[in-house]
């Protein structure tokens, strides 16, 4: 078997997330569906994760196998673009070794979370509106805080099936463009909605409701119930996926 990485992005509010489920459309089912017609059999593919409903990403990597080499990844990649819907677009198609696996072997995802005081007909799919600006100094205090963790049970989605609620963080910051706050974090893995869990519990820091303190005590009492409401969806984006780079099969 052939193995491919595919790289896309999309627009996650037309959709319930990223992974196929019984009641919804999701981005994974119309990316198979897309292979499925193109290549006239059952087409699956992995991602390198799970977004949420609402959600968006600017780079997903997923991967696929098919039986003999593609020899024209570039055609391959134009036609999934013309059925797939416009809220979606493959970026391109490479061959990786046979063991390469979209999501296990990722050694580093990237979210950015948008925010803003400033209302814009433009921007408010995709950035969170607040009514006051929080104190974005006091939360970068509070971002130094996550590095020196490792079990994030306190910002993961409860009952979920993974073996380990430990995640080690690289990046962690906000920083103003414009009228938009970005907060930017990466991490080797992510548990199921941390991110926004992290961004509604500094939000509390940054609106005087919770001290530094405070929030390191949410992160070592590992209780979901401690930390702030999830920040919503629609702002989120996962911007990039990172691999090792002998995954990758170099053209001769």
């Amino acid at each position: 078997m052939n193995r491919y990485f595919i790289y896309l992005g999309y627009n996650g509010k037309n959709y319930c997330g990223w992974q196929v489920q019984p009641n919804g459309v999701t981005v994974q089912q119309c990316l198979e569906e897309a292979l499925g017609i193109l290549l006239r059999k059952p087409v699956p593919v992995v991602g390198a994760g799970r977004t949420d409903a609402g959600v968006h990403a600017r780079l997903m990597v997923a991967h696929f196998d098919w039986e003999t080499e593609i020899t024209d990844l570039f055609h391959l990649a134009g036609k999934l673009n013309r059925l797939l819907p416009k809220d979606i677009a493959v970026y391109n198609i490479v061959p990786v070794v046979s063991d390469a696996h979209a999501r296990f072997s990722a050694t580093s995802r990237t979210y950015n979370y948008y925010i803003t005081d400033k209302k814009d007909p433009f921007n408010h799919e995709t950035v969170y509106k607040l009514p006051v600006q929080p104190d974005f100094a006091k939360m970068n205090e509070a971002c130094k805080e996550l590095f020196k963790y490792t079990d994030f049970t306190s910002f993961s989605k409860l009952h979920t099936d993974v073996k380990t609620n430990n995640c080690k963080i690289m990046q962690a910051e906000w920083k103003q463009d414009g009228d938009v706050w970005i907060f930017t974090i990466q991490a080797d893995r992510f548990l199921r909605n941390m991110v926004r869990s992290i961004v509604g519990t500094l939000l509390e820091v940054g609106r005087g409701k919770l001290s530094i303190q405070g929030f390191r005590d949410v992160i070592e009492q590992q209780d979901r119930c401690k930390a702030g409401t999830s920040a919503p969806g629609h702002a989120l984006f996962l911007v990039n996926v990172t691999y090792p780079e002998e995954l990758f099969i170099k053209n001769n």
